[in-house]
């Protein structure tokens, strides 16, 4: 069975969610409240806060769980 990665994007920044890496530190959740919700379905609200905060919370994820791209970096 493959790993489950998810991607959740607010059309700057595509945020990318390795469930399998995630230890649950919740560095996430302290850091940035609005966007990573848990208790929430879809649990990642890409749209709840700038991409700049959004870069930085994911920059201190632990596991490696949580990455991202800028959309216009990604090449096709």
């Amino acid at each position: 069975m493959e790993p489950t990665t998810k991607e959740y994007t607010n059309g700057e920044v595509t945020i990318v969610w390795q469930a399998h890496k995630c230890i649950h530190s919740a560095n996430c959740v302290k850091n940035n409240p609005a966007v990573f919700q848990p208790k929430e379905k879809p649990w990642i609200k890409a749209d709840a806060s700038s991409t700049e905060k959004i870069i930085e919370t994911i920059n201190k994820c632990p596991s490696g769980a949580l990455t991202y791209y800028r959309n216009d970096e990604k090449s096709s």
